[in-house]
């Protein structure tokens, strides 16, 4: 997968080299990372390959549709492969504790988390899931030998084993925060990118 740069023609001339690649039966398929709309754009105006998926940042309170995002890649043959099902760049504390996640999760017999990453599967885009909810910038908690790394492994696979009602799945499609930019982590070519520098300034602030 290829993330964006600021500059279109460096977008494109690195596209053309993930295509060689999958003409060569380097790899099977090719896609993008934190592609916002414009970057989109400017890899299709001269891709002879499509991407195949799109992955960015998707989770409840940003509605289905990504800000728009999911549309556009989607009506042009790009899926969605979604990261951040209960936010980043860590758990988001909002997700955590929501009367409406936590209400339905009950439910099901689910946690907040469940319902999380099945409102992203159920929305027909794929997710990728970390193994624990204690990460962070820099920081994770799973390693090889985690019983609870394995616990939390289980519990995300058996996201496939439930499904959430059509009234439920609407309600959290409904949801409008805690709301977020799908591609936070592009380069400053894309609008409202992560500043690295202002994250950490304001981590400092806080102590």
């Amino acid at each position: 997968m290829l993330r964006d740069s600021p500059d279109c023609a460096v977008i494109q001339a690195q596209w053309k080299v993930l295509e060689q690649a999958l003409k060569d039966k380097k790899t099977r398929s090719i896609g993008v990372i934190n592609f916002c709309q414009s970057a989109l754009e400017c890899v299709l105006e001269t891709a002879t390959v499509k991407p195949a998926i799109n992955y960015y940042m998707l989770h409840v309170g940003m509605g289905r549709d990504a800000h728009g995002l999911r549309t556009f890649g989607e009506s042009r043959g790009i899926r969605t492969f979604a990261y951040g099902a209960v936010g980043e760049p860590g758990p988001n504390v909002e997700l955590f504790e929501s009367g409406v996640l936590k209400r339905i999760g009950e439910m099901h017999g689910k946690s907040v988390e469940e319902v999380a990453v099945r409102w992203v599967l159920q929305s027909g885009a794929a997710v990728s899931v970390r193994p624990t909810t204690e990460f962070g910038l820099g920081a994770s908690t799973c390693s090889n030998s985690s019983s609870k790394c394995d616990a939390g492994l289980k519990m995300r696979a058996g996201s496939f084993g439930w499904s959430l009602s059509e009234e439920e799945m609407k309600e959290l499609d409904g949801m409008t925060s805690p709301d977020d930019n799908p591609t936070l982590f592009s380069s400053s070519g894309c609008p409202n990118s992560f500043g690295m520098p202002k994250f950490i300034i304001e981590k400092l602030k806080k102590g």
